[in-house]
């Protein structure tokens, strides 16, 4: 990442408070940036209030359905890069209510693009779609010339951002740089019916972990810390002319299955629990995982962190946050 391509540049960040969001504001705090972080929801232990942040920024209350305040805060913060990740990205809550997940991923997308249109000071944006996308393929790993087909409410509303960012490139010429990931992990993530966190905690709290699908589903899963430089890798290349307008994938291109992944969490943190195989899993794809060789190539983009090294500080994170006790990993 080149820090010095961030001093003093003004960035709109939105799902800030999230999971990802924090990371990614500390590092841009951190290379010179100037943040503006958009914040839905008051979340007391997200990452964002526990690294201070929300003391190193432009912190704006509201929602990516209203109009008006983005259009104000690219204005008036004379903002030139926006990294949107704002969503609801939960998997079974889409399932339960799609319609509370389109209009914040899909509403909030155009919302937040048609903005951008009206906005003079933008010269680049990230979107953030997802492999989820891309739905059911007989031949993997996808790579970003496949077709987005996502069926169930989450995956057809990343279908429908992805579209979209896709539809101000080609009508508007927005500078817009589309990022397909896998599965994120890493300290912060507060959503526990996840695999990652919720069997780390699970194993804190000496309780069987559970696994709601039959344990064979295969996933990519990516470290925080690749995201976060995935996300300003885009950014900084985003003026190149063979990545303006382009959508990456972005993984590790090594696949593990759930029960792998368990096991693996469990061996690390040197526990003799067995996890609870429920097999009660639907509306979810069995196998998808990533090819990232467009991002190696185009991007000189690699991810550094193995799964265990990346399990272990995330292990270690979760047992400092259960503590409370003592000072957040990465604060």
């Amino acid at each position: 990442m080149a820090r010095d391509f961030w001093t003093n540049r003004n960035v709109f960040v939105t799902g800030a408070t999230g999971f990802l969001g924090p990371w990614l504001v500390k590092e841009l705090k951190n290379s010179g940036a100037n943040v503006t972080a958009l914040e839905r929801d008051f979340i007391p232990n997200s990452n964002f209030y526990l690294f201070g942040l929300d003391k190193r920024v432009n912190l704006i209350k509201g929602d990516l359905t209203d109009y008006q305040l983005l259009l104000r805060c690219l204005n008036e913060f004379e903002i030139d890069t926006v990294i949107h990740l704002g969503a609801q990205a939960i998997v079974s809550i889409a399932n339960r209510n799609p319609l509370s997940t389109f209009e914040s991923n899909i509403r909030g997308t155009w919302n937040l693009l048609e903005a951008v249109r009206n906005s003079k000071s933008i010269s680049r944006v990230v979107v953030a779609s997802s492999d989820k996308a891309y739905g059911t393929h007989k031949i993997l790993p996808y790579t970003e010339d496949m077709q987005l087909q996502g069926k169930y409410p989450y995956d057809a509303s990343k279908v429908c951002v992805d579209i979209l960012a896709q539809s101000y490139i080609s009508t508007y010429n927005l500078p817009i740089v589309i990022t397909r990931c896998g599965n994120f992990y890493g300290g912060g993530d507060l959503n526990f019916n996840r695999l990652v966190p919720g069997t780390i905690k699970s194993v804190i709290e000496d309780q069987i972990p559970i696994i709601r699908s039959d344990g064979l589903f295969i996933r990519d899963y990516i470290y925080v810390a690749d995201a976060v430089s995935a996300y300003m890798t885009c950014a900084e290349k985003a003026d190149l002319p063979n990545v303006r307008g382009q959508a990456f994938n972005f993984s590790t291109e090594k696949y593990h299955s759930v029960i792998d992944v368990v096991n693996l969490i469990l061996k690390l943190s040197k526990s003799d629990l067995k996890p609870k195989i429920l097999n009660q899993a639907s509306n979810e794809i069995r196998e998808q995982y990533l090819s990232s060789k467009k991002a190696e190539t185009v991007l000189d983009w690699q991810a550094k962190y193995t799964l265990d090294e990346g399990l272990t500080n995330t292990i270690n994170w979760y047992r400092t946050f259960l503590n409370k006790n003592e000072t957040i990993p990465g604060s």
